[in-house]
């Protein structure tokens, strides 16, 4: 993650799409924009699934098996979803460089948080 981080930081810097840090109104208006972007890109996942629900949806009323519906729906969006969480995956990186976080670090350092919850979602057994 920390190579990743780095190469999104270099990206970043060559492609001119670093949050601006001029001043503060500048930072504010980066920020919110990059949010809004990062926000639009989550939105393309869940048409990514829709889209594979549809697909599913359709082939089952065709006939097919619900396992087998979906398994062709799943790999009929697997490369565009990917594309979109590439894209979340370096608005959240842009983020975490401009507020100097280690991703790594803070993803372990959360799943032990949440790890050690006594209010944990109880898995249905069926």
């Amino acid at each position: 993650m920390k190579e990743l981080q780095k190469y999104s930081s270099n990206f970043q810097e060559q492609m001119g799409w670093q949050i601006k840090a001029d001043n503060y109104e500048q930072i504010k208006s980066s920020l919110m924009n990059n949010y809004m972007l990062l926000t639009t890109e989550v939105a393309e996942i869940a048409e990514e699934l829709r889209r594979s629900f549809n697909i599913a949806n359709t082939k089952i009323n065709e006939g097919m098996d619900e396992e087998e519906a979906f398994l062709l729906a799943k790999e009929s969006i697997k490369e565009d979803i990917g594309k979109e969480f590439a894209d979340c995956l370096a608005y959240i990186t842009k983020f975490a460089n401009y507020f100097d976080i280690d991703l790594e670090d803070g993803f372990y350092r959360k799943m032990d948080e949440v790890k050690g919850r006594k209010n944990k979602d109880v898995p249905i057994k069926r």
